[in-house]
């Protein structure tokens, strides 16, 4: 009796969960090239800032892809992990302990270890927005290592992609300052120390002198409670960085797809919150409340919660 021939399995190609993600995909494979271009041919000022602008990109893709996977398939998801970790000069699972499990978990709130007011009080100015990346990283980097202990006593796999993360990243940067330190200060640190700084800054953008009250599930569920913890900016930068302005949706819906939030931020959510945290455009926004307020105080934001709330 002859033996069944066993079928031949074809290897699935990865698939994208949501095709607007070529423009993810995009960034990805762009920001590398325009790297290495400058590296084998010299430093270029237009392709320069369009490295600046891709490492914000970068950072909002990392951002997207810790709250819904980019694709269908494990190993495919845990190559992007890895890939962003080497474009953004640090580890990607970050983003859980300190955005998952703390930000969107108390939304702003008095036990937000990164809550805008917890550095000197309920402001919103330009040396605000320059220091909260260093403030917040000062007061997260425990909160990453308390949870890296964690995972090393109850989940040691676990533990052990994060710390191949950090081999990934230090060795890249140690392999690019043997060859050249020069450029790999100009080309490569310094513009992934630009995007982290934005990433963190992006925070302060978001919810300095939002309101930081806590609210219950039931009273988000509510159409006619307000949700004044988050600032949103609706103009023209939001397709080019993935809607990361659309915040209030986001915080509401985190594991909808990034090019979701647009309608979910007309239909559901922009009347429920306060005119003055729906802005329009991100750069007319800085330059009014950032340098115009420094010496015209009608151009600056008004706090949304009382004086003193947690003074």
């Amino acid at each position: 009796m002859s033996r069944p021939t066993a079928r031949h399995i074809q290897p699935r190609l990865p698939r994208l969960r949501h095709w607007r993600d070529l423009q993810s995909l995009a960034y990805l494979v762009a920001l590398p090239l325009i790297v290495w271009w400058q590296w084998r041919h010299g430093w270029n000022l237009w392709l320069y800032g369009i490295e600046l602008f891709l490492t914000l990109g970068v950072g909002v893709i990392h951002h997207n892809h810790t709250h819904l996977r980019m694709w269908r398939g494990r190993w495919a998801n845990r190559i992007t992990d890895y890939w962003l970790t080497l474009l953004q000069g640090h580890p990607t699972f970050v983003f859980w302990p300190a955005h998952v499990a703390n930000h969107h978990r108390f939304r702003h709130g008095p036990r937000d270890m990164a809550r805008t007011y917890r550095f000197g009080g309920d402001h919103n100015h330009l040396l605000g927005y320059l220091l909260h990346p260093l403030q917040a990283g000062w007061v997260l980097y425990p909160l990453f290592l308390r949870w890296l202990g964690q995972l090393r006593r109850h989940w040691p796999g676990a533990f052990r992609y994060c710390m191949g993360q950090y081999l990934l990243w230090l060795g890249s940067w140690a392999l690019l300052l043997s060859l050249d330190w020069q450029k790999a200060l100009l080309l490569v640190i310094v513009p992934q120390l630009h995007g982290l700084h934005w990433l963190l800054a992006t925070n302060y953008l978001q919810h300095a002198h939002a309101d930081g009250r806590p609210l219950t599930r039931g009273q988000r569920m509510d159409s006619a409670t307000p949700l004044n913890y988050a600032r949103n900016f609706e103009g023209w930068v939001n397709p080019l960085l993935f809607n990361i302005g659309l915040h209030t949706a986001h915080h509401e819906r985190p594991q909808a797809h990034w090019s979701e939030l647009t309608r979910l931020h007309s239909e559901h959510y922009r009347q429920r919150v306060a005119p003055a945290l729906n802005e329009g455009g991100l750069l007319p926004y800085m330059a009014r409340v950032f340098v115009l307020g420094t010496v015209w105080p009608p151009a600056r934001t008004r706090a949304q919660m009382p004086p003193g709330t947690y003074d």
